[in-house]
């Protein structure tokens, strides 16, 4: 038995103890087409076969995803279902009136994390969050959006390795090789957004020589800048005496 296998055991068994202390059925998980959401999406299927639900939420036009997510859910037998969240999407950001482009983009997850709760709910679940370890390193998630779940079974992962550990599982090409991007907007990349390339982020962690260092630093202040977001909620150390 190769490592991949060892730890895409180890995870399935993770996610079966953390959900059966929680006292819940099963798990639910937001399915993107991106890489992230399909690894989690065959883990919750092999931890909960029976248990477990993807769920498709288009905002934007999302035909090319939807192609590869069928076919991964076909390949894996994965149980789906689709909540449209564009017109609802469309009317808040109308009705707020906000101006800050990043603001109104945030919408979008934060509706996800809603939808996926309500139906989580529903069905007695735990949600399944996405984020990798660089993610939640440099804070590159909607705070109480894609980064409101339950568990994260995935951030111990580089984005490297997911791409190792997917398609070791036999996650679709398609989806192996599109280049990561949150939807949020049209176009978008998450390594034009970040700054850096996902390989850079390797050579950060290996503190190589190779990295330059307006990457590094770069990288040191994303990871600065975003502490509130993997913190708990501060609260008052004093209390009331009466």
């Amino acid at each position: 038995m190769n490592n991949f296998q060892k730890y895409a055991d180890y995870l399935v068994k993770w996610i079966k103890n953390q959900v059966k202390k929680a006292n819940k059925k099963g798990v639910i998980v937001g399915l993107s087409g991106g890489i992230d959401s399909a690894l989690v999406g065959v883990l919750a299927k092999k931890a909960f076969p029976n248990n477990s639900l993807g769920v498709i939420m288009p905002i934007r036009d999302m035909t090319t995803d939807v192609e590869h997510i069928n076919k991964l859910v076909k390949k894996f037998d994965i149980k789906v279902t689709t909540v449209s969240l564009k017109e609802t999407f469309e009317k808040l950001s109308k009705a707020l009136n906000v101006s800050d482009h990043l603001a109104i983009a945030n919408i979008q997850p934060r509706l996800r994390m809603t939808t996926l709760y309500a139906l989580a709910q529903e069905h007695d679940y735990l949600v399944l969050g996405t984020d990798n370890f660089v993610e939640m390193y440099i804070g590159y998630f909607t705070k109480y959006g894609d980064g409101g779940v339950d568990l994260l079974p995935i951030v111990n992962l580089t984005k490297s390795q997911v791409y190792q550990l997917a398609e070791f599982l036999g996650v679709n090409e398609e989806i192996l090789q599109k280049a990561p991007s949150a939807g949020l907007w049209e176009n978008q990349s998450d390594e034009n957004e970040m700054g850096f390339t996902y390989k850079e982020f390797d050579l950060f962690l290996a503190n190589s020589s190779k990295l330059s260092k307006a990457k590094k630093e770069r990288i040191e202040y994303l990871h600065k800048i975003s502490e509130h977001k993997r913190n708990k909620l501060p609260k008052p150390k004093l209390k009331l005496e009466v």
